[in-house]
């Protein structure tokens, strides 16, 4: 069996992404799989999951290998809080259900890669930052938070990670540079995987402001 390489998407669809936001989240989110599909590398190894996030939290897309994926549409509720804790507590769960870890027979996956996006801050602070340390422990080869749009909070992403993309807009162009990075990320990802270590970004384009 070929060693995977794990990567979860979590995307806030609260109610203030409704709109052209939503769309460009759409349209940046499938741009990103169809590049992917031109990196045999990717092919053969990448499995994506997606959980959105509003008042509910869904696995929408269940973890599927990337010549499998089918484009997905994402929607968001009219209004709504935004339950970033309970999303990580549903990441734990599967996180912990569908990485195989490695035994003395067999190599087991690559280090997981989570991307998590979002307009705004968590509703559920409390469980928010009580699942900071547990995705923390699930040692993933790298954790990419974006705060997309004026209203987004660098703060709450900055607890769960050091690397965190600020975007000044939510429109598409903004949104699918940030998803091109985003799949240069994971193409590195897939390359360097066999070292085992924490993964180095790639440089980003100059409309996506890397918070130090």
């Amino acid at each position: 069996m070929n060693r995977r390489l794990l990567a979860y998407f979590l995307l806030d669809t609260s109610g203030s992404m409704r709109g052209e936001a939503i769309q460009a989240l759409n349209n940046g989110f499938n741009g990103l799989v169809n590049m992917l599909r031109t990196d045999p590398q990717a092919m053969d190894s990448l499995h994506i999951s997606v959980i959105t996030f509003d008042r509910e939290v869904q696995n929408i897309v269940p973890l599927t290998d990337l010549a499998s994926f089918q484009p997905v549409e994402i929607f968001c509720p009219d209004s709504g809080p935004t339950h970033t804790g309970q999303a990580l507590e549903v990441l734990t769960n599967l996180v912990g259900r569908e990485l195989i870890k490695g035994t003395n027979e067999r190599k087991g996956d690559w280090k997981p890669l989570l991307f998590i996006f979002t307009d705004g801050k968590p509703s559920d602070l409390q469980k928010y930052r009580e699942f900071i340390p547990k995705v923390k422990a699930l040692d993933f080869g790298v954790i990419v938070g974006c705060a997309a749009g004026p209203k987004a909070e660098v703060n709450f992403l900055q607890e769960l990670t050091d690397n965190v993309v600020k975007l000044d807009t939510t429109d598409v162009n903004t949104l699918t540079t940030f998803f091109k990075w985003v799949s240069s990320s994971i193409e590195m990802s897939s390359k360097s995987k066999g070292i085992g270590e924490t993964i180095d970004l790639p440089p980003p384009p100059s409309e996506l402001n890397i918070i130090i």
